[in-house]
């Protein structure tokens, strides 16, 4: 039920002030009742921040985390604000909810979908190199892949010293686990990139860790035209893009892999009207593979900067009228970090769209995951802030502890001497938990029959290995089977493959949710 505190009508206009990017209003409100930065709808139970995220309103966003909005809020579905930011690729909204420390590893109650899920679905790559910048540490990148885990087991590679003293810097296994979160079905964000071609997006989740040989689920999948325990070369075959399945095969991908289905990917690539990609997935193939290289999304630094602007704050005013302080950059904002190596001097928020913002399309002298620095073109690996940077932070308001006792946190109870600067400068609204807002599921797909399970304990699903010295031979369905896939082939030709995650029969519960903030 709504959270309304008394004051619905106040509610519901900051909610529409919210829709529409209406800052004037929204500051109006905000001033005269700061607790309406927690109000919820009736329905669909979004907050005024579910609607400024979702439309793009960056100043409503800031505005509302300021007042002592809870970041981590969830809607009826389970979606939070940084969800909804993900799904329309509003990067800028999920820069500012990650400097107020959202959390962005949360599943909504529908499927299992995390943020990086959303990004990857419509490939916002911008989106997905932010979510994961919290398990990407400032180092270099081949210190990164050498530490990859293999992400069937979930186990760092061993034998290395600086693995070993890399390993103290960040969480390898937890990254490597949420990029390879599966949703409904067992379907990773690898696998929805693929299936819409975005191309960028695939090359920087392999590049973090991503695993090509992840299977969906085989007692059910998102998408039962492509079938169970699905890698993402399938599909990858499915969406018709052949740069995509060209980087999976360069990077390790079977063409010899079964789904539960007993097609392979090339049976996809048949059976979907992709014919141009059967020389390619032919399990015979002799097709040249081009190489890749990293990733040029890839941003090292973007952790160092944003746990920097954590911090100290965005910095907005000057605190200094001596002009060689001035930023190069924006000429706005006293300098407040410096690029380690070149030792260029840049403001904490140039510094770090600088970093959201890089895509390295041509060659430069610096390592890979570097950006170049825009005043010597220099490779910057990490930032570092100087030494008389002031201490400003982001502060959240206090004004909501007198409403909602229950779900404040308790820390805040405590005597002031007692609190840190780091707590005070942190979200002093904590998250409910997602056991005592809604325990429903449903499921968000359609629900038709799924074809049987070909598997057995002798031969399970999973890559066929040729023996050594022995022409290929691809496991290949009978005759009669081939003519029934060529006849289904025919039926499936026209499939909008981007559609299959979104148009479901069972989704009133999102619809609902969505019909709010779209009205």
């Amino acid at each position: 039920m709504g959270n309304s505190l008394g004051c619905s009508a106040s509610g519901e206009r900051l909610v529409s002030a919210a829709r529409d990017g209406d800052a004037i209003e929204a500051r109006m409100l905000l001033e005269l009742s700061p607790a309406l930065a927690r109000y919820s709808t009736f329905g669909g139970l979004n907050t005024p921040l579910h609607f400024a995220a979702a439309k793009g309103h960056l100043d409503i966003v800031t505005m509302l985390l300021e007042k002592g909005a809870d970041v981590n809020a969830r809607n009826y579905c389970g979606q939070t604000a940084l969800m909804h930011a993900c799904r329309h690729g509003h990067w800028e909204v999920v820069q500012m909810l990650l400097l107020f420390r959202c959390n962005v590893t949360r599943a909504d109650y529908l499927s299992g979908r995390t943020a990086l899920h959303f990004a990857a679905h419509d490939g916002f790559v911008r989106c997905v190199r932010l979510l994961l910048a919290d398990f990407v540490p400032s180092v270099a990148l081949e210190d990164i892949a050498s530490s990859v885990v293999d992400g069937s087991d979930g186990q760092t590679n061993s034998g290395s010293s600086s693995n070993s003293s890399l390993g103290q810097k960040f969480n390898e296994p937890a990254r490597v686990r949420y990029i390879n979160k599966p949703a409904d079905g067992g379907v990773t964000a690898l696998h929805m990139a693929a299936l819409n071609g975005h191309l960028d997006c695939m090359q920087l989740l392999i590049d973090l860790g991503a695993n090509v040989s992840a299977v969906t689920f085989p007692y059910g999948t998102t998408t039962n035209l492509i079938g169970a325990g699905s890698t993402p070369l399938h599909y990858a075959a499915g969406g018709g893009k052949q740069e995509c399945c060209e980087l999976l095969i360069s990077k390790g991908a079977s063409r010899l892999t079964l789904n539960c289905n007993g097609w392979l990917p090339s049976d996809v690539a048949r059976i979907f009207g992709r014919r141009s990609l059967e020389p390619l997935l032919s399990p015979n193939s002799h097709s040249s593979v081009p190489v890749f290289q990293p990733s040029s999304y890839l941003a090292l630094p973007l952790m160092s900067i944003l746990n920097i602007a954590r911090e100290f704050g965005l910095q907005y005013t000057i605190p200094s009228v001596d002009d060689s302080d001035l930023c190069s950059v924006c000429l706005e904002r006293s300098c407040s970090v410096a690029a380690e190596g070149c030792s260029h001097e840049f403001c904490i928020k140039c510094a770090l769209y600088l970093c959201s913002t890089s895509n390295i399309r041509v060659e430069f002298t610096g390592p890979p995951g570097s950006i170049p620095c825009p005043l010597c073109r220099n490779g910057i690996m990490s930032f570092n802030k100087l030494p008389s940077t002031p201490t400003e932070g982001l502060k959240s308001s206090s004004a909501l502890t007198f409403c909602n006792p229950c779900i404040l946190n308790t820390r805040s109870m405590d005597s002031p001497a007692s609190i840190s600067k780091a707590e005070i400068r942190r979200n002093r609204v904590a998250a409910v938990s997602s056991e005592l807002v809604c325990p429903i599921t449903c499921s968000p797909f359609p629900s038709s029959a799924l074809p049987t399970c070909r598997c057995s304990d002798d031969d399970p699903c999973g890559a066929t290995e040729a023996e050594d010295g022995s022409e290929v031979q691809s496991p290949r369905p009978s005759h009669g089977a081939s003519m029934e896939l060529d006849k289904r082939g025919d039926d499936l030709d026209r499939v909008n493959c981007s559609g299959m995650f979104w148009s479901r029969r069972s989704c009133h519960r999102e619809q609902q949710c969505d019909a709010e903030i779209n009205a």
